[in-house]
């Protein structure tokens, strides 16, 4: 998906929001769990529920990881089901990937490469090892590498907001030097809904660039604060929920919550747009 086909998708939708597929079996309906391919049928009922309401999809990896064969059969399934409808939709990749250049290029070929058995439009990247650790994963046309760069996460403070020798905090120089791997055609940033009030900052660095903003919801992150310091004239956010959509009930009626709460953010995103 092109920058201008994701800006075009927005409006269209009104809604700039990514549902995080952060499927844990032990958190499905009891109805589920006792499926063989439970995950699927979980992911496949909120994809039905909230497509219509949201803009992109982002499975976390290793929810998906952790059961083995049997997960990354059930994720393959997933991302087979989102590319058979005729709704378009960005898929995003939860990996935190990040590595030596030629195991950095196996990771992009599993996960970006069209001919693969995922094809996701985007992947999400770990900045720590540099340049030649990034730059795999931007060979793919159309294909964008999402970089950590301010995460919401307790731990962010042990390294992303130290500064250097002139003040500059490490995450901002990320920020600064990412600028020579890729482009806002193809690279776009995570920053946390929880550090809502340093994005005047960030957009400072990458005034045009998307954001990919996780935190809303669960973790406390505000939605208002998030699109006052954030947005920019092309939208310019795909902003995250997980639990607080998909596991909104853990009945049978799982999926007409997760669209209940789904469509309050959506409802807030069309506003602001």
């Amino acid at each position: 998906m092109t920058r201008q086909e994701l800006i075009q998708l927005i409006h269209a939708r009104k809604s700039f929001l990514c549902v995080g597929l952060d499927t844990d079996p032990a958190k499905l309906p009891a109805h589920l769990r006792i499926e063989r391919d439970g995950i699927f049928l979980f992911n496949r009922a909120i994809i039905d529920a909230t497509i219509d309401l949201c803009v992109a999809y982002k499975p976390n990896l290793a929810f998906y990881e952790a059961l083995g064969l049997d997960g990354l059969r059930q994720l393959k399934m997933t991302m087979d089901y989102i590319h058979s409808l005729q709704k378009p939709v960005f898929t995003i990749a939860d990996a935190k990937r990040g590595d030596i250049g030629n195991t950095s290029e196996r990771y992009a070929k599993a996960f970006l490469d069209p001919t693969g058995d995922f094809n996701f439009d985007s992947m999400t990247i770990a900045p720590y090892m540099g340049a030649d650790s990034v730059q795999p994963f931007t060979v793919y046309p159309g294909k964008w590498v999402i970089l950590l760069a301010l995460t919401s996460n307790k731990g962010a403070f042990d390294f992303q907001l130290t500064e250097d020798s002139n003040g500059t905090p490490l995450y901002q120089r990320v920020l600064e030097n990412s600028k020579q791997w890729g482009n806002e055609e193809n690279m776009m940033y995570v920053v946390g809904a929880t550090k809502a009030d340093m994005l005047s900052e960030v957009r400072r660095i990458v005034p045009g660039s998307f954001l990919l903003v996780p935190g809303v919801g669960a973790q406390g992150g505000s939605l208002e604060e998030v699109c006052r310091y954030g947005l920019n004239a092309d939208c310019g956010l795909l902003v995250n929920s997980s639990r607080g959509i998909i596991y909104a009930s853990n009945g049978t009626d799982f999926a007409e919550a997760a669209a209940r709460e789904a469509a309050k953010l959506q409802q807030q995103m069309a506003a602001v747009l």
